[in-house]
């Protein structure tokens, strides 16, 4: 009986040991899944911290090599693919600005492009204005240092001078400000006046003069003939066609019997090539009958002289028996141009058909 209880405490005691290690063991099978979780959320974040202090030293390095190209001078390959780069940037901004647009601002874009497009053409007109007056002023003190004045002359006299010197100048301006021609425009598109372009030549393909998108240039951009019918005439506003002959067929606005026509071009002074070769010089007018479809009537050749002034009016050389509803334009050579004629404004005039 006494040896028995022992026997049980010493298996109680052997046991306790294997007990607390089976639960030990259970205990660190469970320990590890619950650390799993804690451990890649660490991992991940790390990861962030990480990416984080990359990017910023990243946009560190940028700024300072920033501060280093501002303050040495760029060299001008550098300087051109930057300005390269700028403008075709510029562009695609334009492009994009163009797109998220209102149709209202749109419009209004567009006026406001036709406004300063007219201010220009003030702005040049006024040039040739000051150019006149200039060359007036040079002969006034011409005359007034060969001009012996008087010490006994009459002060009243003097202003009376003065007050005629005045009313010149305003003279003048009075005539530079009103239209040279002083006759009624039978070929202004604004009146109803048109190009026929089935029996006009062809615009001349300019390859500088293109549409871009993106920077790309994919479609070629020339005047069309019409704007030979309009009266804003400044750089670049002209109808170009290849070579030195060529031709447009004008339906008038209305029936006239045509007694004289008008060529107009820019002068070298404002030219920005500082020559006009592309201007035309010898030309021929004739009238078609039948709507724009029947015989052509000669009317009348002529030369427009480059060095003359920029709107020159020719008298029809032969006469027509009844009214005329279009006139075709021949351009017979230009004055020396190898690649193409340049017509800034052509005008027809004469005596209308009484509708009444």
């Amino acid at each position: 009986m006494s040896g028995r209880p022992n026997s049980r405490g010493s298996s109680r005691l052997f046991r306790a040991p294997s007990e607390d290690a089976s639960s030990g063991s259970s205990g660190s099978a469970v320990l590890p899944q619950q650390e799993n979780p804690n451990a890649s959320g660490l991992t991940r974040s790390w990861k962030a911290v990480m990416g984080m202090v990359f990017i910023l030293t990243l946009l560190l390095l940028g700024f300072i090599n920033h501060m280093k190209l501002k303050e040495k001078a760029f060299p001008q390959k550098s300087r051109q693919i930057y300005a390269v780069i700028a403008e075709y940037g510029s562009r695609l901004y334009n492009y994009q600005a163009r797109l998220r647009m209102p149709k209202e601002q749109l419009e209004l874009l567009k006026k406001e492009s036709q406004t300063l497009e007219n201010n220009f053409r003030e702005i040049l007109f006024l040039i040739e204005q000051i150019d006149v007056l200039k060359a007036l002023l040079r002969d006034m003190q011409d005359g007034l240092h060969n001009y012996s004045w008087n010490a006994d002359i009459d002060p009243a006299e003097g202003w009376n001078h003065t007050e005629e010197m005045s009313n010149l100048v305003n003279y003048i301006l009075k005539k530079l400000r009103e239209d040279q021609v002083q006759m009624a425009d039978y070929a202004l598109k604004s009146a109803g006046a048109s190009v026929v372009e089935a029996g006009t030549s062809e615009s001349y393909k300019n390859n500088k003069a293109k549409l871009y998108w993106h920077g790309i240039g994919f479609l070629n951009y020339e005047m069309p003939p019409d704007i030979i019918l309009q009266p804003d005439v400044h750089p670049g506003k002209c109808w170009a066609f290849p070579g030195s002959q060529g031709h447009a067929l004008i339906k008038l606005a209305r029936k006239i019997i045509p007694t004289a026509v008008t060529m107009e071009h820019i002068s070298e002074k404002v030219s920005p090539s500082g020559n006009i070769s592309s201007a035309p010089k010898e030309f021929s007018v004739y009238g078609v009958l039948k709507q724009c479809e029947g015989e052509e009537i000669f009317l009348g050749q002529f030369v427009y002289n480059k060095t003359g002034t920029t709107v020159q009016t020719f008298a029809l050389q032969h006469e027509v028996p009844e009214f005329l509803l279009c006139v075709k334009l021949k351009i017979l050579s230009n004055w020396g141009h190898p690649n193409y004629t340049c017509l800034y404004r052509f005008r027809v005039h004469g005596t209308p058909k009484d509708d009444s």
